[in-house]
């Protein structure tokens, strides 16, 4: 194996390591900004803003591809 090639195929592995080390640490950093919310003050939450079954689905951004990979929003 060349000099070059094993320098790209090092750079490669390095590079996709690094994006699913970032795709886990979003997903941790995500998950770590989730409020947490007692019972009580789900139910208070619900009470006063309904569940999201209320709402037309028109409404949401569905954010999964931008959590996964880090893409833009659409």
């Amino acid at each position: 194996m060349e000099t070059q090639e094993l320098k790209t195929l090092i750079q490669e592995t390095v590079r996709e390591t690094m994006l699913e080390v970032l795709k886990k640490e979003r997903l941790a950093l995500c998950l770590a900004l989730i409020p947490r919310v007692s019972d009580r003050e789900m139910r208070e939450i619900e009470k006063q803003f309904g569940s999201p079954s209320d709402y037309d689905q028109d409404e949401f951004i569905n954010m999964t591809d931008w959590v996964r990979n880090g893409t833009k929003l659409q």
